[in-house]
């Protein structure tokens, strides 16, 4: 392979193609290691998940799973760079993840070499003998992929970029950007880092890792069907979500249509960014002013001065002195707004142990929202939200990424063929 002249300053991506790098050690140091309701039927149906993860999510369907699936127990995210400049290794890289894909989340070894034993197990093994755990992978491209290496920049959504440096962002290149993106939840974190690993193991020289990162939520274990998550403030996280049981919602928040080109129609944006919590500053914090900086209460995530979490937001009630029971810089009003834009949000939690430089804890959230417009939907509100939230005090941005996620696919083809053909 060609090399860059020694007068050529070499890209991260010249370097990793050069360098062969599988991927595998990045995956293995580059992350943090640590309510069942059916599927939308829009994604395929499934009964109910049980409490230890014994039933599927099909794979194949109008849209990709993961995005309106009711969200599982963990997550392991990995963002990669293509290293190659030929689509028809693109091409085959997503073919050869699709029938991957398919196998993991029915529980079964990829590939059928297992049983070689002068040829390398073509499955890690890891996952054997578990239940599926509602696994779901779900596939996205960045805006990067769009850059002429393998001429699909006339098929570039327009508008479609990197996020914008928010006022108070301290981004992190480590924990940014992307050509491509996997999004693995199951109700088994082994389950799904498993995924990621067989997905980078494949990708061997065609894309390579940039950055990885594992999380975990947990939902009222004495509720049935579940309930919000609490982040790792305490509070829960989630709570204004649309409804995605409702087919016209969705189509209206969360599926691109007809403003989109016609290889995203029944895909989506996903927006990620990895928001680091001020756990020990929080900590220190009176419950009022806990409280006052999400304009909810803990206990019941009810707004404040409202009993039940799904209350409905007034943000025109007042205390007995005509103040504003909920503060107008409080995180529920500012995201909220007047309540006419709306997105899904699917977050985790992360703990990536102990900062080396300051001593306190790596933690916070792993952001994820999808929306039918990253421009009107998250730009804006989140603009907003740098410019007078509370929370930001406690909370400080290191990682951000956009991704189109692919519309589904149906058997026999595969992910991405809408954009590859």
């Amino acid at each position: 392979m060609e090399q860059p002249s020694s007068g050529t300053k070499i890209s991260r991506r010249d370097m990793l193609r050069l360098t062969g790098a599988s991927g595998l050690g990045l995956l293995l140091g580059g992350g943090a290691v640590g309510g069942l309701l059916a599927v939308n039927s829009a994604e395929g149906t499934s009964s109910a998940g049980t409490a230890d993860g014994g039933n599927e999510f099909p794979f194949y369907g109008e849209h990709q799973a993961g995005i309106v699936t009711p969200a599982q127990n963990f997550l392991c995210f990995a963002s990669f760079d293509v290293t190659s400049d030929n689509i028809a290794d693109l091409r085959k890289l997503l073919k050869s993840w699709t029938e991957a894909a398919d196998a993991m989340i029915s529980g079964t070894l990829i590939g059928s070499t297992n049983d070689h034993p002068n040829l390398p197990p073509s499955d890690t093994g890891e996952a054997d003998g578990l239940a599926p755990s509602r696994l779901t992978l779900t596939f996205g491209a960045g805006p990067s992929l769009f850059d002429g290496r393998f001429g699909l920049s006339g098929s570039k959504p327009a508008g479609f970029q990197d996020l914008p440096v928010f006022r108070g962002d301290q981004l992190d290149p480590k924990w940014c950007g992307g050509d491509l993106c996997v999004q693995a939840c199951a109700d088994d974190l082994q389950v799904a880092f498993h995924a990621i690993r067989n997905l980078a193991r494949i990708a061997r020289g065609t894309a390579v890792l940039r950055w990885t990162q594992e999380g975990f939520q947990r939902t009222g274990s004495a509720d049935p069907k579940g309930g919000t998550p609490r982040n790792l403030l305490g509070f829960k996280d989630g709570t204004g979500n649309p409804d995605t049981q409702d087919a016209a919602i969705m189509n209206e928040v969360v599926w691109a249509g007809s403003e989109a080109p016609a290889w995203l129609k029944g895909g989506t944006y996903m927006a990620v960014r990895r928001a680091r919590m001020r756990i020990e500053v929080w900590d220190r914090s009176s419950l009022s002013d806990q409280e006052a900086t999400f304009g909810r209460h803990r206990a019941s995530g009810a707004p404040i001065g409202s009993k039940n979490e799904f209350d409905t937001l007034d943000l025109s009630a007042t205390d007995s002195g005509g103040r504003p029971l909920i503060p107008a810089d409080s995180h529920a009003a500012i995201a909220h707004g007047d309540g006419s834009v709306k997105m899904l949000r699917r977050s985790y939690s992360y703990s990536s142990g102990l900062d080396n430089i300051t001593g306190q804890l790596d933690a916070g959230l792993l952001f994820i929202s999808f929306q039918r417009d990253l421009q009107k939907q998250f730009v804006e509100t989140q603009k907003k939200l740098a410019a007078s939230d509370r929370l930001n005090e406690y909370i400080t941005n290191m990682g951000s990424a956009v991704f189109a996620c692919f519309p589904g696919t149906r058997q026999g083809g595969y992910i991405g063929q809408s954009l590859l053909g």
